[in-house]
């Protein structure tokens, strides 16, 4: 490849190199395809800078021949595959990244300069190291599975070149593993630990592979005469001490200068050909990329190094125009033969991927069909829990009609028993007006017998009725035996109350006649009792038949029910049928207009057709806008088969602002320089295919789910980007202005500050003088938080002034400080704007605690408002140390206070969390009076109220997203993101 390195060097660029390697057969020959990688990447590295823009319109191709290869499991057309892909990425890594040279060497200030002091472009950076490396990785891997390391495959020709491209891959390894080892040390130094832990996970995996590899290469025969490869340490580098840093030891490959390069080899002697085919590829290969046997590739006069008379060179003449005419026709034959072989692998690749795509498309139908059977499904569970949750509401009414009426009858029998218990009262006053009267007779013991037998039967069927009544007659037993007592004491005196006998054997009678009242009413109540048994069973009989009518109606119901649902599928059917030959042919009408913009953007007619950059992005604004509404139509579609009248409208308006940014494009790039109109023209053409494909997809029923408007977005994306690169540049005024601009909002700051400060304090005097118990504690610990939040920005502010002082004496000179402001105008918005956010951020603080004390806010708000505070004060931070010294000692001043502001911010939420839970600890729930059927109906509305809330909590997600989104752009308008990036 020397020769081949130093042509590019010589025209400064890699024209003559691709115009030769166009008409070399490397779809058809792996060999070939693979010395061709080697050549190339050599080139890369070792080449010209301008080979790599000479070479990446030839991305595509090589992406589609490393595809081709990439079919073949045997031989070298997977290592062909792999090479080309790693091509592939090193290109888009060195177009991503101009500062980095092909060969990937770099000081650490380059490498500084390279991600330009930017945490967020070291992070990019490093994680497309990581993606390089890993195809170098997977290059080395496959290279070594490739070969039996049983013998000794490195002294073969057919080993070696295998082996030779792994020498540049190998320099490269080096260098990208050293640059990530120190990018990942800077990135933890900025960043937290746990931010980086898929960093260090797949850095562990790398170096493990790459140690591995580095090993097994040493131990090779061919590498230990042409690179000294380097040993990377045992164990890998601990990110999480800063101080490993110094320990690393960056790799170096050492290629002696003694040594014989793979590259002054003639290329074909690396592997023995099979067929006078492959043979001939090789000398073609080597006659154009050159060998080193020759001393001067580009000397083409006098090569001999003697003159010669004119009648040998006549006869020389004569022979080398025979050689050549027979070399022409050796050429012609090989090179039909050639264009036959790849014709046959092309129709071969061909084949395959019509196969595969078939596969695929089946599968995605089989996909489909399984997803819309699992839909139906989940349509009649959800059916017959509604008719089932119905039905459940029904009897449950009709159980609570049942259940009023036994608490009617169940108040009725209770009003029984009381009366009955009045008559047991009524009893044992007249058992105890006999038990007195009869102190002078006899006969006592005998009636006192029989009324104690009286009065047990009666108290046993009281007992059997009604269990309500045992405390009434342990009362009379306990009577009873106090009777008993003054019975014996009454005995004495029986001798001389004998004179009393027959007026109280008057009274005794009279007593009798009472107790046989009482005992027929005893009787009156039993059959009441049993009346209302007999009731009730009547009342439950009624109450199983009504539950069996309801179970059969409900079934009546059910099938009724299952009828109207089969009637209404076919309904469907039909209604789905129709729309979806709506929508296709809405569809088809579209593709036609994007269509016809695309052969007007070809027609000559339209040359003369100039259109401004300004036009353009209107352009393209609305189109973006209609694809995201078409996007979210296309969606709703999919998910509610029915809802294509809101996508209809999209798919006609998307057509018309689709084929009009085409044409806008198309007639911009007229009046646009050659590069940026080139890749504008392109980027339309794309789009325009992209629409194509997403509307054909559309008129597919197989791909409708399948399709996807994204590339579209992404294409108008582009196009806006170039829209912007030709819109012209205007200048900024009143500049001067700036420099008093800044004073005074950050003044404003300040007294916003101590005026929320106050206004704090006069709060928690009223809430001290106003509330107590639980209220004041909670206001105190809320207020107090939110007065240490303003001290600490207070402090904030005061130190952001000093190091922006500093950082204007520093760096306006002999210029006044307006001057200054003015010449860094993008500096000065930015602090302009992070300090009307804090003045703001703290104004909300205050109102939001305000409302919080009296009971009118909520403490959601309040932790919101705090959060807020703390971003707008990091701002303020990254705004103020853009510019200053990393050793300034008012930079330190700020990040100390910084971080105390960050302290003090979860203070706020903490006391405000805590405050929260100890309010809400005051409302407990108590459902110990609740019936059945308030529980079920508290269930039902708690359910209820859960899904509406569920509902605004999606809304307002959304509703943040979109706002968070135009406040980005609102800003990036504002603080010139847009053309900070272009410069």
């Amino acid at each position: 490849p020397a020769p081949c390195i130093l042509g590019t060097h010589h025209e400064k660029g890699a024209q003559t190199f691709w115009s030769v390697v166009n008409r070399l057969p490397l779809s058809g020959n792996a060999v070939l395809c693979w010395k061709f990688c080697h050549v190339f990447h050599k080139l890369l590295r070792d080449g010209h800078s301008n080979v790599l823009k000479d070479s990446v319109r030839y991305k595509n191709e090589l992406s589609d021949m490393s595809r081709m290869w990439g079919h073949l499991s045997e031989g070298y057309g997977q290592l062909c595959s792999i090479y080309l892909k790693l091509l592939r990425t090193k290109m888009e890594f060195h177009t991503k990244n101009p500062r980095f040279p092909g060969n990937l060497q770099m000081s650490d200030r380059q490498l500084d300069e390279a991600g330009e002091n930017d945490v967020n472009n070291f992070f990019q950076l490093t994680v497309e190291m990581f993606d390089y490396l890993e195809c170098e990785l997977n290059l080395f891997q496959t290279v070594f599975s490739s070969l039996d390391m049983s013998r000794s495959v490195s002294v073969t020709a057919a080993g070696q070149c295998r082996l030779a491209p792994l020498i540049p891959v190998i320099l490269d390894c080096s260098h990208l593993y050293d640059y990530t080892v120190k990018l990942l040390f800077k990135l933890h130094s900025c960043l937290p630990a746990d931010t980086l832990q898929g960093h260090r996970d797949r850095f562990l995996e790398q170096f493990r592979k790459l140690k591995d590899l580095f090993y097994r290469s040493s131990n090779l025969q061919y590498f230990k005469r042409l690179i000294q490869i380097p040993q990377l340490p045992e164990n890998p580098p601990n990110f999480l001490r800063a101080s490993a840093l110094s320990e690393h030891i960056s790799p170096v490959v050492v290629i002696p200068a003694e040594a014989s390069s793979p590259d002054s080899e003639p290329i074909t002697d690396l592997v023995e050909m099979d067929t006078a085919s492959q043979s001939l590829f090789d000398n073609k290969f080597d006659d154009i990329f050159g060998s080193s046997f020759s001393c001067d590739p580009f000397n083409f006069n006098s090569q001999n190094g003697m003159n010669k008379d004119d009648k040998d060179r006549l006869i020389e003449q004569l022979y080398g125009e025979i050689a050549a005419l027979k070399e022409e026709l050796e050429n012609f034959k090989a090179e039909s033969a050639r264009g036959a072989v790849q014709l046959r692998g092309r129709a071969s690749e061909l084949e395959a991927e019509l196969a595969e795509q078939q596969h695929l498309k089946q599968q995605a139908q089989d996909e489909s069909e399984f997803l819309r059977t699992e839909l139906e499904e989940l349509k009649k569970q959800r059916e017959d829990t509604e008719k089932a949750q119905r039905s459940l509401t029904e009897i449950e009414r009709r159980a609570q009609a049942n259940e009023q009426r036994y608490s009617k009858l169940k108040e009725k029998y209770s009003e029984l028993v009381q009366n009955h218990a009045d008559l047991l009262r009524k009893n044992a006053e007249v058992t105890k007006q006999v038990t007195v009267a009869r102190q002078a007779q006899g006969d006592v013991e005998r009636e006192k017998k029989e009324l104690e037998d009286s009065f047990q039967r009666v108290s046993e069927q009281a007992q059997r009725k009604s269990q309500e009544q045992a405390e009434v007659l342990e009362t009379l037993k306990r009577e009873l035996a106090a009777s008993r007592q003054e019975l014996q004491v009454l005995q004495g005196t029986l001798e001389s109350s004998t004179q009393a006998g027959e007026e109280q054997n008057s009274r005794i009678s009279s007593l009798e006649q009472e107790r046989d009242r009482l005992s027929r009413a005893a009787e009156q109540h039993g059959e009441d009792m049993a009346a209302l048994r007999a009731e009730l069973q009547q009342l439950r009989d009624t109450l199983g038949r009504q539950q069996e009518n309801s179970r059969t109606e409900l079934q009546s119901l059910q099938s009724q029910l299952r009828d109207k649902e089969s009637a209404g599928q076919a309904l469907q059917q039909r209604r789905a049928e129709e729309q979806r030959a709506l929508l296709q042919g809405t569809a088809r009408e579209a593709e036609r207009m994007v269509r016809d913009a695309l052969s007007r953007m070809e027609d000559p007619a339209h040359i003369g057709c100039t259109g401004s950059a300004d036009c353009l992005l209107s352009r393209v604004l609305a189109a973006s806008e209609c694809v995201e509404r078409l996007r979210g139509a296309h969606g709703q579609y999919l998910s509610d088969g029915t809802a294509v009248g809101s996508l209809l409208p999209c798919l006609a308006l998307f057509a018309h602002l689709v084929s009009d940014t085409l044409l806008q494009g198309s007639a911009t790039s007229h009046v646009a320089p050659v590069e940026p109109a080139d890749r504008l023209l392109e980027l339309c053409r794309q789009c325009g295919s992209e629409a194509v494909s997403y509307l054909s997809a559309l008129q597919d029923p197989g791909m409708v789910a399948d399709a996807n408007c994204s590339l579209v977005t992404a294409c108008l994306g582009r196009i806006s980007a170039i829209g912007e690169e030709l819109r012209p540049r205007g200048l900024d005024v009143k500049q001067e202005e700036l420099g008093d601009l800044v004073d005074k909002e950050m003044a404003a700051t300040a007294t916003a500050i101590e005026t929320a400060s106050a206004r704090i304090e006069e709060m928690l005097s009223k809430a001290r003088a106003g509330d107590t118990g639980v209220k004041l504690e909670v206001n105190e610990r809320i207020l107090g938080s939110c007065t240490g939040l303003m001290q600490a920005i207070h402090v904030l502010v005061l130190a952001s002034k000093d190091l922006q002082r500093e950082i204007v004496e520093s760096g306006r000179g002999a210029a006044s400080p307006k001057e200054f402001y003015a010449k860094n105008s993008r500096w000065t918005e930015g602090l302009i704007s992070a300090s009307k956010a804090v003045g703001w951020g703290a104004t909300v603080l205050v109102d939001a605690a305000d409302l919080v004390v009296q009971g009118k806010g909520t403490f959601e708000e309040l932790m919101v408002c705090s959060r807020e505070i703390a971003a707008s004060t990091a701002q303020l931070v990254a705004a103020s140390k853009v510019k200053a010294d990393k050793d300034s000692a008012n930079l330190c001043k700020l990040q100390q206070a910084s971080r105390g502001v960050n302290q003090a911010t979860a203070g706020v939420v903490a006391s405000t969390k805590a405050g929260k839970s100890q309010v809400e600890e005051k409302d407990s729930m108590d459902f110990s009076s609740m019936t059945l059927t308030q529980i079920k109906r508290q269930e039902m509305d708690s359910q209820v109220r859960v899904l509406e809330l569920e509902n605004q909590l999606q809304k307002e997600r959304q509703k943040l997203g979109e706002l968070r989104k135009k406040h980005y752009e609102l800003a990036g308008v504002a603080e010139g993101w847009e053309e900070d990036g272009e410069c």
